[in-house]
């Protein structure tokens, strides 16, 4: 595939400064609005061959989750007999089974909207909504989870396990830009500005059918992109959205930065690109693509600070 962008397309981004708060004060989507009706054209034009990935994990109570996130729970909420009884339906005709489903809105395969990071003493995150104005008993109220626009781009892959060999990186591998760069030109391919970008570390060759064994995917979930590799995606190859298969996206503890989480502080409250975590990277990677067409649809629950359970898909 082509690439379906250039630099002089791109509205809202420049080399050596990237995106940031240049969309007005009232903005909550951030780098997502330079998506528009060409560039998803171009994403959709780029599929030849009609191969459709799943980037989406299965979850279930037993699924890894991230040190910070509520554990995943599937209650029965009606049977199809007490359903019946309950509402004086015929026994031997139709009913329903119904659960209730408590989660995490950062549980399995996911997009961080720009109001899950926050930085400074009033708290702030993207454009510059303050906890104290815009936060809530009943979740966020500015730079949502469910503000994000459908999302359809043209998407890179870096195989950075493939690179250096491996099944997975080791425990907390810092992925800096120079090992970026050797990839893509290993691959072949390059960054157009507008493009999302999926990392691949190998993490979750472990996930198996819902992610039970938390001792095979806790050391490799740390491996992750430094600081100055987020500065390099955003600022000199134009990345609108940046993912890869952990839960943090970032090297864990970090390596460069002053903060708890400086790559998620750069690109969530200071660039505006949002962060896709936990997708399912193997395999595009086994097949070699290193380019597609990534659809992603968060939900549109009010308050959410990310999409979550998503099941985002790669088309060639």
């Amino acid at each position: 595939m082509s690439p379906t962008s250039t630099t002089a397309e791109i509205t809202g981004w420049s080399r050596g400064k990237g995106w940031g708060w240049v969309w007005g004060e009232t903005d909550e989507i951030g780098a997502l609005n330079a998506l528009a009706a060409d560039s998803v054209l171009a994403a959709l034009r780029s599929v030849s061959e009609g191969r459709v990935f799943d980037l989406g994990l299965t979850l279930d109570r037993q699924s890894f989750i991230g040190p910070y996130a509520a554990r995943t729970e599937v209650l029965s909420f009606r049977a199809a007999k007490d359903f019946k009884n309950e509402f004086g339906l015929d026994p031997e005709g139709v009913s329903f089974n119904q659960t209730v489903v408590s989660l995490s809105d950062h549980a399995g395969t996911q997009l961080d909207g720009l109001c899950h990071a926050t930085f400074g003493v009033d708290n702030h995150w993207y454009n510059g909504y303050a906890y104290a104005d815009h936060w809530t008993d009943f979740g966020a109220r500015a730079a949502t989870a469910s503000r994000m626009p459908p999302i359809v781009l043209s998407a890179v892959l870096i195989d950075v396990a493939g690179r250096e060999g491996v099944d997975s990186l080791a425990k907390s591998f810092e992925i800096g830009p120079d090992l970026l760069a050797s990839t893509l030109a290993a691959q072949d391919v390059d960054i157009q500005p507008g493009e999302a970008v999926l990392i691949r570390t190998g993490a979750l060759r472990g996930w198996g059918e819902s992610g039970g064994d938390h001792a095979a995917l806790a050391e490799p979930d740390t491996a992750g992109i430094t600081l100055a590799s987020a500065r390099w995606l955003v600022e000199e190859k134009g990345a609108i959205l940046l993912a890869s298969d952990t839960s943090t996206l970032e090297v864990v503890p970090p390596v460069d930065g002053d903060n708890f989480a400086p790559v998620h502080k750069y690109l969530l409250v200071d660039q505006g690109v949002h962060i896709g975590e936990l997708h399912y990277l193997e395999e595009l990677a086994e097949a070699r693509v290193y380019r597609c067409c990534y659809i992603a649809l968060a939900p549109k629950l009010k308050g959410t600070t990310a999409g979550f359970a998503l099941r985002p898909i790669a088309i060639v």
